[in-house]
């Protein structure tokens, strides 16, 4: 059931209706907690990497299991990523739409959707029957800072909408916070500047809790923290593989750890040179294997 939330209405939440240009009026499915006022954002890139994509699922687990909220924004990529670790931590989490309930956006995230509403809130500023318009996703981006303590971004492009919400959060006061990653990679092209610029640099949870005086809530046992990372790590390759197109799936399943020539590769995955080369190209772009000296190649770790 959707809820109508006004400004002046009680439960509307605190750190947001002290932002420069609330929103005057919420729809919300799910509901608030007060607790919601010790909140995270964790966004990002929609092509992220699967180091975007591990990393963005276990802060998003490692925070909700320390009893803060995670805030994204319900895009592909990193912000559904953060969404689905908090719910594996049976923790808080607040998705904020750039559409109406009645266009959920992407529509592949429709399961995520409910689970975030049974756990958390998913809320729009906007009506049912608003479509997903691009002009409505910047001014979406004010409402998942002004929920925060403070945005962590895990990677982000440069001009990326992730970059814009980064921005907003200073211009609220908020703290910024910046996942560093290789100077090679695009989408870390943001992330790195943002650090360069004074974001806080983070390499662990406790980096976030600490810079923003949060106290844990509850711990997270060794033993669970194990569970959850053997259960991101196939979720990554899952997803990693339901990306490849047909070809880079023949080429990927040939490869493993031991270098495999070009030929023996061109043999087996029986694809005409021209067309092996562009697909090897492409798997290595996505940093999923390796090429090595004398035309070799191997899966990357």
């Amino acid at each position: 059931m959707i809820k109508k939330i006004m400004i002046g209405d009680k439960d509307y939440p605190k750190n947001l209706r002290n932002i420069y240009d609330p929103p005057h009026a919420l729809y919300v499915n799910g509901a608030f907690l007060e607790r919601d006022e010790i909140a995270v954002a964790i966004v990002g890139s929609r092509r992220a990497s699967i180091y975007g994509i591990e990393t963005g699922e276990r802060l998003g687990f490692e925070l909700a299991a320390r009893g803060v909220t995670v805030v994204s924004g319900m895009a592909r990529g990193i912000d559904s990523a953060a969404h689905r670790g908090a719910l594996k931590a049976k923790g808080r989490t607040i998705a904020v739409m750039g559409s109406g309930h009645d266009d959920i956006y992407p529509p592949e995230n429709k399961d995520l959707y409910c689970e975030i509403a049974k756990l958390g809130a998913v809320i729009t500023e906007y009506e049912n029957d608003m479509a997903p318009l691009a002009r409505n996703f910047p001014q979406r981006n004010r409402i998942i800072s002004g929920l925060s303590l403070g945005v962590v971004v895990v990677e982000a492009a440069k001009n990326s909408g992730a970059l814009i919400t980064a921005n907003i959060a200073a211009e609220q006061g908020r703290t910024v916070f910046a996942i560093p990653g290789k100077v090679s990679s695009k989408t870390s092209n943001g992330t790195n500047e943002l650090i360069k610029d004074g974001a806080r640099l983070v390499q662990s949870v406790d980096d976030i809790m600490e810079e923003l005086s949060i106290k844990e809530v509850k711990a997270v046992s060794e033993e669970d923290k194990s569970k959850i990372d053997e259960k991101i790590s196939k979720k990554v390759k899952a997803y990693v593989y339901n990306s490849l197109t047909d070809d880079e799936r023949k080429i990927f399943k040939i490869l493993s750890d031991e270098p495999v020539y070009i030929d023996e590769l061109l043999n087996k995955a029986d694809i005409e040179p021209q067309k092996a080369s562009k697909v090897l190209l492409d798997l290595e772009l996505k940093k999923l294997i390796v090429q090595l000296p004398g035309k070799q190649f191997v899966k990357k770790e």
